[in-house]
């Protein structure tokens, strides 16, 4: 499968996945609003996502899919599978007992991540219960990665890209029908993230099952394979757990911030994520596996023209994205959540922070372009080298914007933009350093050309602003009508600059999506 065509088969199941997530979203700010409860449910389903960055996306995944790639490049299927085999049986012999172990010390865990809660008994308390009921979920969701390794590597991409749908579709359905039954909002929440959990990993069960990569329980063996995994696992595990640290530093800060901080990072964060989820998470699902395919084959100019138009995908969506969330911050946050316990001034401050977290959209985009470049060179140490040096720069400046200006929850969303950005750049020197990555004169052109097509969209935007200012003030049905016209109206006048300034081939566009590569795998589906 093509390079665009992996792009667009991920990216369409993660923007169906993000649309069920806005509903999801505008659920909870409605029925948790932004206060106690919400701060407290949000702590607990940090949890488990905290550590899979380590267990599943992060280290795992980073590590485990040019392993299992090489192994269908040169042993065939059945070989590989047996890999997959015995990192299945490790992975449990893991994963187990951690669970266990946090769920009896969370009282601990949420001291430690949140102690502005301590001040109030009952809202700890409640993070403590809603973060035993969610933790069961990082079990799930870290095979459910493994799964979907495998099912990427067999170039099987709409299982796995569906798979977060369905965590959505629980926790709206717990939200709306658990909530009645039980004490609040946030209880049902919590039910929800571990029925959703469940639900992807029997999903991907079957999808294993029915693509003929059943994981089939194994005991668990050291192999020569299973040492490199570790070996390779265990630098981004280390920067993985310091990213996760200063994801929790956040938590931290924002927890000692007035209540509902936590609530506005979360819901900004959503919003950002759904450009980024769409095409970064696309990008770098897409790019790893053809990358370790095509450096094991030898055929490096055709990985340095892939990364190239990795890049240029990640620019001709990151640029736009950023422009439009940055404009339309307010009135988006208004119309999407400004209803039920959500008030005027949660607005406010969820929309300062969207400003400041969209500073750094192009980055985090552009990190899940460039970090394929070393995993798929088995080179997992220096993106940690890299991770360490720009996370030691976003825990300075939180202390320095929180404790030194009032800008509050803006200043830890900003930290994290200003690192992304650090990141981006020392990954892209190394690079090229290194000559694994050299822009050619395609990107550098493109990259200008999307840039003065972004103004001209963002001038469009500010246009609509202020002809529609008056449904744009309200949460209601002309509101959401208003927002979406001017969305579409932006989309538009980006879409027809980029083909006038030749950024936008649908020429180019449909051969990305319909010239399939030629399998070399043995085994594999053709």
């Amino acid at each position: 499968m093509s390079l665009g065509r992996s792009i667009a088969t991920v990216g369409f199941f993660t923007l169906l996945s993000r649309l069920v997530g806005f509903v999801r979203d505008i659920v909870l700010s409605a029925v948790l609003g932004s206060g106690p409860v919400a701060d407290a449910f949000i702590v607990a389903f940090k949890l488990p996502n905290l550590f899979r960055r380590l267990f599943a996306e992060g280290a795992f995944s980073a590590a485990f899919v040019p392993l299992f790639a090489r192994e269908l490049q040169g042993e065939g299927r059945d070989a590989a599978l047996v890999f997959a085999r015995q990192a299945h049986a490790c992975l449990l012999m893991v994963l187990v007992p951690f669970t266990l172990l946090m769920i009896v010390a969370m009282p601990a865990v949420i001291w430690v991540m949140a102690p502005g809660f301590t001040a109030e008994k009952p809202i700890f308390d409640l993070a403590v219960t809603y973060g035993r009921i969610t933790f069961p979920y990082l079990v799930f969701i870290s095979l459910a990665s493994l799964y979907g390794g495998v099912l990427n590597g067999i170039d099987r991409f709409a299982e796995v890209a569906f798979t977060p749908v369905l965590l959505n579709i629980a926790l709206i359905g717990a939200v709306l029908f658990l909530t009645p039954m039980l004490p609040d909002a946030g209880y049902s929440a919590s039910m929800g993230i571990a029925i959703g959990g469940l639900l992807q990993w029997l999903w991907l069960i079957y999808s294993c099952w029915r693509d003929g990569v059943a994981m089939k329980l194994a005991r668990p063996r050291f192999s020569p394979r299973v040492r490199q995994l570790v070996r390779l696992a265990t630098p981004v595990a280390i920067g993985g757990g310091a990213q996760q640290v200063s994801t929790m530093l956040d938590v931290v800060w924002a927890s000692l911030l007035p209540a509902g901080s936590i609530s506005a990072l979360y819901y900004a964060d959503r919003l950002t994520q759904l450009p980024l989820g769409v095409i970064g998470i696309a990008v770098g699902t897409a790019l790893l596996p053809l990358l370790a395919r095509q450096l094991r084959a030898g055929q490096d100019e055709a990985a340095m023209a892939n990364q190239n138009r990795a890049i240029e995908f990640g620019l001709l969506f990151s640029l736009p994205s950023m422009a439009a969330l940055w404009i339309l911050a307010e009135p988006m946050i208004r119309v999407l959540f400004e209803h039920g316990k959500f008030g005027p001034d949660d607005t406010q401050r969820t929309a300062g922070a969207l400003v400041a977290y969209s500073v750094g959209l192009p980055a985090f985009m552009l990190v899940k372009a460039l970090t394929p470049g070393f995993f798929a060179r088995e080179d997992t140490r220096t993106p940690l080298y890299t991770a360490l040096v720009s996370i030691a720069v976003n825990v300075a400046l939180n202390a320095v914007f929180v404790l030194a200006t009032p800008l509050g929850a803006v200043g830890i969303a900003l930290s994290s933009s200003i690192s992304g950005w650090l990141n981006v750049l020392l990954l892209a020197i190394v690079l090229r350093r290194r000559e694994h990555w050299k822009p050619d004169t395609r990107l550098l052109v493109r990259t200008w050309w999307i840039a003065v097509a972004t103004i001209g969209m963002s001038a469009a935007l500010w246009v609509g602003m202020i002809v529609l200012r008056g449904p744009l003030a309200f949460p209601n049905l002309a509101g959401v009508a208003a927002l979406a016209g001017i969305i579409a109206m932006g989309g538009a006048v980006y879409g027809l600059l980029g083909m006038a300034l030749g950024v936008i081939r649908l020429g180019e566009l449909r051969a990305a999506l319909r010239r399939p590569a030629k399998s070399n795998v043995p085994g594999a589906p053709r």
